[in-house]
């Protein structure tokens, strides 16, 4: 079938579906493969459980109301495509190796302050992800950000194609992955696939972070918006405290305004800085923007500030990479307080870097002087006889319900598959 036929296909439903457990009447279900199952199989159900068509690549699942193409993932994305041309919605495409999704989220709240505005959910900013974003896509919308994630040098060039952005922004460039980019100027290069694809489009703008040297260095040939902590930027911008909550001042043409926050972190500046920049970019008002930063609450364990009735607890859980993971260290030192605590996990992908990465996040613990100090994981514990160390998060847990801290102010910070997300329910 031809990517137009199955586009009035898709404009008959409106949504599509890749799970048959979550069927919407009336939608498209694309048949997707993964590592333990064969969309293809449930076809049948997807139509049964309400689906108009589903989408297969296996001839003998064909039935009626099924569609027969040559590859399902590879027609999802042409799909999404083709949408995403036929709607011309103006797309933000973001990366970076840290920071992406709460900037995503930020920029979106300040967006939404002036236009109808699509963005990522969550994290599906992959292969798969993307292309569903793009498809939730109607003529309503007036703006879409479209997140863009990536461990493997490639992976951003593919993206940008199905997106096609009109602006870009890259957060950062950090050391994650480093097992799949090879290299830390692996992840520059697969980073900065988004700049080429701005760069080949010609007349494209960039919302950069001004500081940043690794940035500058591939964005010649792009008209550059400039954020950061220079005097006479398109936005600059000044850490005022951060005790707990970021509090900041950003500045415009010689206009100053103070924005407390509910995010943790010296390092959620920039992030803050870079939404303030496009929504500027984009026409929203000074007093918007402020109001919008101001009220944007984090969630899914970024930068968490959880009260218990016996500990405070900044959660960062849901990952960690040793650029991501010295941040909050550095940031967590400077916080006031009595007694501090610190529960790391591993981070992971990191191939041969690993085992020096995780000796110099203990290196630099040795240097902080928290009261106490828990690691989670075989790469931390082979990194240290210092620190108590533990290999899985369930010998924390039993750990923590015989000597359950008090008191203290707590740190969890660790790559997700760690799942120390699970400890501030005994904490």
């Amino acid at each position: 079938m031809e990517i137009a036929e199955l586009y009035k296909c898709f404009m008959e439903c409106g949504k599509v579906t890749t799970d048959s457990r979550n069927c919407p009447e009336g939608s498209m279900f694309i048949a997707l493969k993964g590592e333990t199952f064969n969309g293809n199989a449930f076809a049948a159900q997807a139509l049964k459980q309400g689906c108009r068509y589903a989408v297969i690549d296996e001839s003998e699942y064909a039935g009626e109301g099924t569609i027969l193409v040559d590859n399902c993932l590879q027609a999802l994305q042409q799909l999404a495509n083709y949408h995403r041309r036929q709607l011309k919605t103006p797309v933000i495409g973001i990366t970076g190796t840290n920071g992406k999704t709460t900037t995503k989220e930020l920029i979106s709240t300040v967006l939404s302050r002036k236009f109808n505005t699509l963005y990522t959910e969550g994290n599906f900013n992959n292969h798969i992800g993307v292309p569903l974003t793009l498809l939730r896509l109607t003529k309503e919308h007036e703006m879409a950000v479209v997140e863009m994630g990536a461990n493997h040098p490639g992976e951003i060039k593919t993206l940008v194609h199905i997106a096609e952005p009109d602006y870009g922004i890259i957060t950062n460039v950090g050391k994650a992955h480093l097992q799949g980019f090879g290299s830390f100027e692996g992840v520059i290069r697969t980073k900065g696939e988004l700049y080429d694809f701005l760069r080949a489009k010609g007349g494209a703008t960039i919302f950069i972070q001004n500081e940043n040297p690794y940035l500058n260095g591939i964005a010649e040939g792009l008209t550059c918006v400039r954020y950061g902590q220079t005097a006479g930027l398109y936005v600059s911008g000044e850490l005022i405290s951060c005790s707990p909550f970021l509090s900041f001042r950003w500045t415009a043409e010689g206009v100053s305004h103070e924005v407390n926050t509910h995010l943790i972190g010296s390092y959620n500046l920039d992030n803050m800085l870079a939404a303030a920049a496009i929504g500027r970019y984009f026409g929203v008002s000074d007093d918007d923007i402020s109001s919008a930063l101001a009220s944007y609450l984090p969630h899914n364990n970024r930068s968490q500030l959880k009260e218990t009735a016996d500990n405070k607890l900044i959660v960062d859980a849901y990952n960690a990479n040793p650029t991501s993971m010295m941040a909050a260290l550095k940031n967590f030192r400077q916080v006031e307080a009595p007694h501090k605590m610190v529960i790391l996990g591993d981070m992971k992908e990191l191939g041969e870097a690993s085992r020096e990465e995780h000796q110099k996040v203990v290196d630099y613990l040795k240097e902080c002087g928290f009261d106490r100090v828990v690691l989670v994981g075989p790469e931390f514990a082979a990194a240290t006889h210092s620190y108590q160390t533990f290999q899985h998060v369930d010998e924390v847990l039993a750990d923590i319900w015989m000597h359950k801290p008090q008191g203290y102010y707590i740190l969890i910070k660790g790559s997700n598959s760690m799942k120390l997300s699970q400890l501030p329910e005994c904490l």
